[in-house]
């Protein structure tokens, strides 16, 4: 008997979602995907299965924003272990080295500092970067150590909350491309006695922090109670990631050749920049760039919503 295709929604906006410990990000994407019954989908940048908290989900043409999430700050509050370090930098990997642990939140608190601001990190083995197509910890697992370039990040918030016996947690605000496990090790260094994340916890992706997300237990409710419609409800609007940006508005005659690929001009526009583009009847239609000429370039268009 032949397998009837399923046939998927086409739906659209951002769903926040408080991700699982234990769920990769992609098998948590794919997971609402299906309770969604959702046509399109993308996330915005990997949590480790460690880590929990904000992993906004994209849906339909709310994909064609998700770099800009991508791109944006990050919060998170994480755990060190201190005394030890291992081959992942989290609790997941083989321990490698055990030390003493002689210091405590007065040795802690002076070392931070010299981690707050603009700072240099060399990504660690275990991550997605990828060296001639494969990624590092598929590398890493198979016992190779490649040369890693160090890059600059931005530690913009970095406060100790809570210091107890070989444990102490952090707060931590930071810049795309920033690994905790690098900077929790580091510190470790710093300290002397080696450190790893034992947990880890997105707060904050962008302009999206953790009261506004949803369980995968809340969105599997829902669905049992009505159906991938029920799930509508959790839905943000597409442009919910951008909402920092200007809005400018366009006539209906504006918009039409906005929608066709052509640069306008608007009388509220600003003299630079990226905007969200509205139309004559408060739609989001998509985001352009000011030109300098003054008009409005299109650069990513939603045609329905």
């Amino acid at each position: 008997m032949a397998q009837v295709k399923r046939i998927r929604r086409n739906v659209s906006g951002i769903i926040l979602l408080d991700k699982p410990l234990g769920f990769t990000s992609n098998a948590a994407l794919q997971k609402v995907r299906w309770l969604l019954n959702a046509e399109k989908a993308g996330h915005t940048g990997s949590l480790d299965p460690l880590a929990t908290g904000v992993l906004p989900l994209c849906f339909g043409e709310a994909t064609k924003f998700s770099q800009y999430l991508l791109d944006s700050d990050k919060g998170y509050e994480t755990v060190m272990q201190l005394g030890q370090t291992t081959n992942t930098g989290d609790a997941e990997g083989e321990v490698l080295r055990t030390r003493e642990v002689t210091v405590g939140r007065a040795e802690l608190e002076a070392a931070l500092p010299g981690f707050r601001g603009p700072i240099s990190q060399i990504p660690p083995m275990y991550s997605a970067l990828k060296r001639d197509g494969q990624p590092l910890y598929k590398l890493a697992r198979a016992g190779e150590v490649v040369e890693r370039e160090a890059r600059s990040v931005t530690i913009s918030r970095l406060e100790l909350l809570e210091c107890e016996g070989t444990r102490a947690r952090l707060s931590v605000g930071c810049s795309k491309g920033t690994y905790i496990r690098t900077l929790v090790e580091d510190i470790g260094e710093v300290l002397g006695c080696g450190a790893y994340v034992a947990e880890l916890r997105r707060t904050q992706a962008g302009p999206f922090a953790l009261a506004q997300t949803v369980t995968l237990e809340e969105l599997e409710q829902a669905h049992a109670e009505g159906g991938n419609e029920a799930l509508d409800r959790f839905l943000m609007p597409s442009d919910s990631g951008l909402q920092d940006w200007p809005m400018v508005s366009l006539s209906e005659h504006s918009a039409f050749y906005w929608l066709h690929g052509q640069a306008v001009r608007a009388p509220d526009a600003p003299q630079f920049g990226m905007v969200r583009v509205q139309d004559h009847n408060a739609r989001f239609i998509g985001i352009g760039e000011v030109s300098e000429d003054g008009r409005i370039a299109p650069r990513r268009l939603i045609r329905s919503e």
